[in-house]
């Protein structure tokens, strides 16, 4: 059961992290950046938050290892 629940809560990271990406290009790109730099970024902002949700999944996963024993 933790199993499927890791895998829901790591789907979710994944769609979050790319919704937040294709914000953050769209918002460049109205910002008036020329479509290379928008990419960039929203690549940036993608990465920086799957990498910042991956962890504290991972912190949260460990925390309720230990405390569910």
């Amino acid at each position: 059961m933790v199993t499927f629940e890791v895998l829901v809560v790591c789907m979710l990271v994944v769609q979050f992290a790319v919704m937040v990406g294709t914000a953050a290009g769209y918002l460049a790109r109205r910002d008036g950046a020329s479509y290379p730099a928008a990419v960039l970024l929203a690549c940036s902002v993608f990465g920086a938050t799957l990498a910042l949700t991956a962890a504290v999944t991972a912190a949260v996963t460990g925390v309720v290892t230990v405390v569910s024993g």
